[in-house]
């Protein structure tokens, strides 16, 4: 049986999201039925309903979910009904990357997850009014009451975890915290920069504290995210507006500059000024995504002493292996993410899109007790 649910659509650039109502199709044997209980919002929300993301139009966006299963495809083994889940992104499963254990990198990751609105065959997920809607978007659209999920970006998670609270670990924190622990992975003595302290900038600091960095600096134009950063676990902070984020960095390294770096703006100036802090050997990863085709020139001879820049996707995580360990880390406490969250009602996400595009809070989430 087909099921109904309450979705916010987008129905064009700059529109507001509408609330209304749609059906979901049956499960097939590799999807999951999710009663969707919070749902973050990230950027990459915001960057489809402000047309620098190209997912087909009208749709159903959210890429954070978390919830309870409803059912399952006669093919779905790794969860059961009941279950309380994580939504993430979706992997093919069989290309080179998936292989080798990096999803994040599946070479059908951007028509499975950001801009295909459908499942690979072309068929819909919603429908309204007997037509189909664009959705499937990250594989989820969880700005919805209810979702059909691919098996592939769900993860079970302890049934006493606090789904208003971990929702957002499926992209923009996941994103962050991996980036540190699984690709740049900063040894005992490492000096780690984190430009932007934004949700995924400061989930980037609260994994560094986990690691074994002892200086994490983070940089930022505004104070009251310097000031949450340092309680994060930054144990520097610079405004760039006001001070000059090279010269503050090598003044930090009594000229050496950093043996990390994380780029998470999109911005391809403190890109370039992030690669230029880099000590010999160092590591730069590259986070933001600025417009299509963007480019950052880089000395060569500066690169060949080991230097290195590596892009990154969802935190380069398998999320049935990573998002259980954050979730663990939030339940000891280990990692605070709730100093990054405001609740929101799901009838007020345009008032949470709205306050996230004007940086007045980090990280929303949705939540929708009241439509179950």
């Amino acid at each position: 049986m087909t099921t109904q649910a309450r979705a916010a659509i987008l129905r064009g650039v700059h529109e507001p999201f509408e609330i209304t109502d749609v059906t979901l199709d049956d499960p097939r044997p590799d999807e999951v039925l999710v009663r969707v209980t919070a749902a973050g919002v990230c950027g990459t929300d915001l960057g489809v309903q402000a047309g620098h993301i190209p997912f087909p139009l009208p749709g159903v966006l959210g890429h954070e979910g978390a919830g309870i299963v409803e059912a399952v495809g006669s093919g779905v083994t790794s969860v059961v009904p009941g279950d309380q889940v994580l939504l993430s992104f979706s992997s093919c499963g069989v290309c080179r990357n998936c292989r080798l254990g990096h999803p994040a990198y599946c070479t059908d990751f951007l028509d499975l997850n950001l801009i295909g609105g459908q499942r690979m065959d072309g068929t819909a997920t919603i429908t309204k009014d007997g037509k189909g809607v664009h959705g499937h978007f990250f594989a989820q659209s969880s700005f919805a009451n209810y979702v059909l999920a691919d098996a592939r970006g769900v993860t079970k998670v302890d049934p006493d975890a606090d789904l208003s609270l971990l929702a957002p670990l499926g992209c923009g924190i996941q994103t962050g915290a991996g980036a540190v622990l699984n690709v740049l992975r900063p040894e005992p003595g490492s000096i780690l920069a984190v430009f932007g302290a934004g949700p995924v900038g400061l989930a980037a600091v609260m994994a560094a504290a986990l690691s074994g960095s002892t200086r994490v600096v983070v940089m930022d134009l505004v104070d009251s995210r310097l000031e949450l950063a340092r309680e994060l676990g930054a144990t520097d902070v610079v405004n760039s507006g006001s001070t000059d984020a090279l010269q503050a960095l090598f003044e930090l390294t009594n000229g050496d500059g950093v043996t990390h770096a994380l780029e998470t703006t999109g911005s391809t100036r403190v890109a370039a000024t992030a690669a230029d802090a880099l000590a010999p050997l160092g590591k730069l990863g590259l986070i933001g995504a600025p417009a299509a085709g963007s480019t950052v020139e880089l000395d060569v001879n500066f690169m060949l002493n080991g230097r290195q820049v590596i892009g990154i996707t969802e935190g380069d995580a398998t999320p049935q292996l990573f998002l259980p360990a954050l979730v663990e880390l939030v339940q000891q406490g280990r990692f605070p993410l709730q100093k990054m969250i405001t609740r929101y009602g799901f009838n007020e996400i345009n008032d949470a899109a709205a306050a996230a595009k004007a940086g007045e809070v980090l990280k929303p989430v949705l939540h929708f007790e009241d439509l179950h």
